[in-house]
């Protein structure tokens, strides 16, 4: 998927926030590094979302400038799924930090051609 399997779970959490535009949903990604996704690949991702009843959508029309636009807006069962993601990213940070220490152990205490001397 175009901005990796990070996308969704971000996107879930900016709508757990409060419902959104998608061009403010963009403008946002650059804060977890996902500011150059393109946007093609944020709609699609939206869409998708909405097509498993994580999210719903509807046109905003009340405004007084411009086309309407479309609000995005989190569902009962993607708050669900964006806490099962918490939870999975959570394990994998654990995991990460576990090897990362490992390593860091061993390069300091190990000897040999390729450790810290």
């Amino acid at each position: 998927m175009p901005g990796g399997p990070f996308l969704e779970p971000t996107l879930l959490l900016f709508l757990h926030q409060g419902p959104a535009h998608g061009y403010t949903l963009m403008d946002e990604l650059g804060e977890f590094g996902l500011g150059d996704v393109d946007p093609s690949a944020v709609y699609r991702a939206l869409r998708e979302m909405e097509g498993r009843g994580w999210v719903t959508s509807f046109w905003e029309e009340e405004q007084t400038q411009g086309p309407p636009r479309r609000v995005y807006r989190l569902t009962e069962l993607g708050d669900e799924v964006l806490e099962w993601w918490t939870r999975d990213l959570e394990d994998t940070a654990r995991i990460i930090q576990h090897f990362l220490s490992t390593y860091r152990t061993h390069m300091e205490e190990g000897e040999g051609e390729y450790h810290d001397q």
